[in-house]
């Protein structure tokens, strides 16, 4: 009997009746069914992110306006934002109602804005800078993907404040800056100007000290004139006292001489009358009286005469001993004036001394400041040239940028396209051995009528695997169908990834197959449970690297790892020699799968066992 002999008669037995037909086509339905079913409800699960339900409470107050400050409420901004961008199925809510709505799952989480959500976010200007809330809470009675979903949601809800707030304060900062420099600017300047002006200061200084040194050069000359004239003066003031006394004397002889002199011209008149008398009482006649006055009149004209000039005399004399008195007044004012003079050209001498001293420090000092003058300008032009010249749009570039500096530009070598295509590698693997898993319930590892007949163990072990393995690589046609139409998955290599498909279905039956001919039913079970092991090891969903190191282990040594790596790089257009590998381990696993039931069966044409005897709980 040939092996193309059984695998005939094993696929009558199957369909033998209506019944076994319905088993068959069911068990042959079920890697379609549970690869296909699944991958569907997960086609792309982020892209429906706008059916989920989440409650949204807003109870931000907001910050008053307050002198140049707008007012602002960052809460309600947010919230319209989130109303806008549609990213879920926003319900807004009163704190009362979101409670109620969680409890009841209305909601699958909330997000409140808190009262003092804008207070909190503004405060960064203030003396009591503190971070703001957003809060977020969840039920996993619900759904605890929800709750994660929620926490992505509510990271990203905060970066984009963040983004907000920090673009915002970049801004203002930027342009204090660029006020900053327009004042260094114009100080700069006036630094310029000052360094001009302590340049022509420190010139007009150094003027100034030589005319300081000449005046008091001209005032120690002066000084020494000055009190030889003090000295001259003491003199002139003694002698002119000495002659103010001398024709204060003189004035008084000239004034008695002259009350004398006009004494004997007021007397003339009466000595006339007189003698006129005396003569005529000595008989003399008119005539005669007349011929001795007329000889007596040029003596009364002379005395007349000389009495006016003796008054001349006596006034000019008088005259004479004023102007000395006012000579003798003046010459000591002149000699206290003089003393003076001396005294205060001494001080002076001794004051321009100073200022001269003075001057000097003070062109010192004025060098000095144009020093530092010149430093400060040159600072000041430093700091203007460091502080960047920029426009009111290259400010708002720069604080966007300041706000949010990194932006993560992804690319990848190789892409799934969406949730569902990811994890197309690892339920389809696993559905492959679900489903030889489900045909060994019905299939019998191997004939025991050609056991006895044959004692051929190869050709019995071949037809063995042959028959699950064909109706498995029609289980994976079958679901490469459901994903390539029906899901509408994209492959870059769709044949090599069928062929790796039928490729893991073969390797599935024949590890089955070997469980089963050396443990029968408990070889089932066996199958069993290194489906569930594969199942954590295979790295379909997590990274395998995140695996317990026993598990970890495992995921180096079982076949399923390999077949999820091998139908990603095929699917994506990832690295082809990683599917040489993969190929090389599922051969291994293949051949020392069917080695091993070789192994068994030729174990079961040379002996018998009563476990051999005993009818098999499965299949």
């Amino acid at each position: 009997m040939k092996v193309p002999s059984m695998i005939a008669a094993e696929l009558r037995r199957l369909t033998s009746s209506r019944m076994a037909m319905l088993a068959l086509l069911a068990l042959m339905l079920v890697p379609v069914l549970y690869g296909g079913v699944y991958l569907w409800a997960n086609h792309d699960p982020y892209g429906s992110f706008a059916e989920v339900p989440v409650g949204l409470v807003v109870t931000d107050d907001g910050v008053p306006a307050d002198g140049d400050t707008e007012a602002v409420n960052y809460g309600h901004e947010v919230a319209n934002d989130l109303l806008k961008g549609n990213d879920f199925e926003w319900h807004v809510l009163t704190p009362g109602e979101a409670e109620t709505a969680l409890a009841e799952g209305s909601v699958d989480f909330t997000v409140t804005i808190p009262h003092d959500f804008s207070d909190a976010l503004t405060s960064i200007a203030g003396t009591d800078p503190h971070q703001a809330e957003i809060d977020l809470e969840t039920n996993d009675a619900n759904n605890y993907l929800a709750s994660t979903i929620g926490k992505q949601a509510v990271e990203q809800i905060r970066r984009s404040v963040a983004e907000l707030v920090g673009e915002e304060a970049a801004g203002t900062l930027l342009t204090a800056i660029s006020d900053i420099r327009s004042e260094l600017s114009d100080a700069a300047d006036g630094a310029s100007q000052l360094l001009d002006g302590s340049r022509d200061a420190v010139s007009g200084a150094d003027e100034l000290s030589d005319g300081a040194s000449t005046l008091a050069s001209g005032l120690t000359e002066l000084s020494a004139a000055t009190s030889s004239l003090a000295s001259g003066a003491d003199q002139l003031s003694a002698g002119a006292a000495q002659v103010a006394a001398g024709n204060t004397e003189l004035a008084g002889y000239a004034d008695r001489a002259g009350t004398a002199a006009q004494t004997i011209a007021d007397a003339l008149p009466t000595a006339r009358a007189d003698l006129v008398t005396a003569l005529t009482e000595q008989g003399l006649d008119t005539t005669q009286i007349d011929e001795v006055l007329s000889a007596l009149d040029p003596l009364s004209d002379r005395i007349a005469e000389g009495n006016g000039t003796v008054q001349s005399a006596v006034s000019q004399v008088d005259e004479l001993a004023a102007g000395a008195n006012t000579l003798a007044s003046s010459a000591a004012e002149l000699a206290s004036g003089a003393q003076q003079i001396a005294t205060a050209t001494g001080s002076a001498t001794s004051g321009a001394s100073q200022l001269s001293a003075g001057v000097n420090t003070l062109e010192s000092g004025l060098s000095t400041l144009s020093d530092g003058t010149a430093e400060l300008r040159d600072g000041l032009a430093s700091g203007v040239e460091a502080l960047p010249d920029s426009s009111a749009d290259l400010r708002a570039l720069q604080a966007e940028a300041i706000a949010d500096p990194v932006a993560v530009e992804s690319s990848s070598v190789t892409a799934a396209g969406n949730y569902g295509a990811g994890l197309a590698p690892f339920f389809s693997a696993l559905a492959g051995w679900i489903g030889i898993y489900a045909l060994f319930l019905i299939v019998k590892p191997v004939s025991k009528r050609a056991v006895t007949a044959l004692r051929s163990p190869i050709r019995v072990t071949l037809a063995g695997w042959l028959t699950p393995a064909i109706l498995g690589a029609l289980q994976m046609i079958a679901l490469f169908g459901i994903l390539a139409i029906a899901l509408g998955f994209s492959f870059t290599h769709p044949v090599g990834t069928l062929s790796v498909m039928v490729a893991a279905s073969f390797t599935y039956a024949a590890i089955i197959l070997a469980l089963n001919i050396w443990f029968g039913s408990v070889g089932q079970f066996l199958g069993l449970v290194l489906m569930v092991l594969q199942l954590v090891t295979a790295g379909g969903t997590f990274p395998w690297q995140t695996l317990p190191a026993p598990l970890a282990a495992l995921h180096h040594i079982l076949p399923m790892g390999y077949v999820v790596d091998a139908m990603r790089q095929l699917m994506y257009g990832g690295d082809l020699a990683r599917v040489g590998t993969d190929a090389l381990v599922l051969g291994a696993w293949l051949g020392g799968a069917l080695i091993f039931a070789a192994i068994g069966v030729t174990r079961m044409t040379h002996r018998r066992t009563l476990r051999d005897l005993q009818p098999s709980l499965i299949g």
